[in-house]
């Protein structure tokens, strides 16, 4: 293991908030939050989550793919003496809004921008050489050497070896996937609507892998948490029609759907699969 891991007090203000801002700003600021004596407990989520409506918030990676629109933001702010302790960005809305929290005095203040686009470029992906068990598993407990399991869903599991990450999300449905034996006999306008089904259901499958794997951990992968969502670049390492086609053709349900499986820059594999009852794995193998 050892190996893989070395190689109401509050204000929304909604105005341009002159010191957190750039000087020259090319963004919207959206609005800010403050609290006197910084954010205790919950706080902080309860307000990511009132301005971020049902979005998921993801966490910016400092090492990962960094994006043209973010960083006119981060830029100044990094180089400042009040640097940000944390930023996330959202993407379920008509445009991204980006959250950065600063300290404040005593206490902090989340500032709220939003942006035109993400303009970053597709790149291939890439592990990180170092890996940081305190860093990347923060949000799990250590249970065994090779083990880790989530703080707050005990069935979110990691199992680390030298040549392989494997995390497991177990959460069985009581309706098992639907399958027709008889595909292979349908009309192509039938076959075609049936693909659609398991696609769209298998774009939810990879949603859900890429919450409980990719955006549980921090610091893996070169690309940010949003970067995993955009067609542009996830499109040639995701499950195709044809590929959905030729397993519901077969006439007996797969052990697996391999939704998303890549070749990282160092060689290693990512692969992402599901069962399509409840079960859900990425594992990461190094050559």
């Amino acid at each position: 293991m050892r190996k893989f891991f070395e190689a109401c007090a509050l204000i929304l203000t909604f105005a341009v908030v002159s010191w957190a801002a750039p000087s020259k700003p090319a963004m919207k600021i959206y609005g800010a939050v403050e609290a006197k004596e910084g954010f205790a407990g919950a706080r902080l989520f309860d307000v990511l989550d009132s301005v971020g409506g049902t979005g998921t918030w993801m966490e910016w990676d400092v090492n990962g793919v960094r994006d043209p629109s973010v960083m006119k933001v981060l830029d100044p702010l990094l180089k400042s003496s009040n640097k940000p302790k944390m930023v996330w960005l959202i993407t379920e809305r008509d445009k991204p809004l980006l959250s950065v929290l600063l300290p404040k005095g005593a206490g902090e203040v989340l500032v709220f921008y939003e942006l035109g686009a993400l303009d970053a470029k597709p790149v291939q992906l890439k592990l990180n050489k170092v890996l940081t068990p305190d860093v990347v598993f923060r949000d799990y407990r250590q249970t065994s050497e090779t083990e880790f399991v989530h703080l707050d869903r005990s069935n979110l599991k990691i199992t680390v070896l030298d040549k392989l990450i494997r995390f497991t999300y177990d959460n069985p449905d009581k309706t098992p996937l639907r399958y027709d034996p008889d595909f292979s006999t349908k009309t192509i306008v039938d076959k075609h609507a049936e693909v659609n089904d398991y696609l769209g259901f298998l774009k939810y499958e990879y949603s859900m892998m890429l919450r409980a794997f990719v955006q549980s951990t921090r610091g893996i992968f070169n690309w940010q948490p949003w970067h995993w969502y955009m067609d542009k670049w996830n499109s040639k390492y995701m499950i195709s029609p044809k590929e959905i086609e030729m397993i519901l053709s077969k006439g007996f349900p797969p052990d697996y759907f391999t939704v998303f499986k890549a070749k990282a820059s160092g060689g290693e594999v990512i692969e992402m699969r599901t069962t399509g009852n409840g079960f859900l794995e990425m594992v990461i193998t190094r050559p």
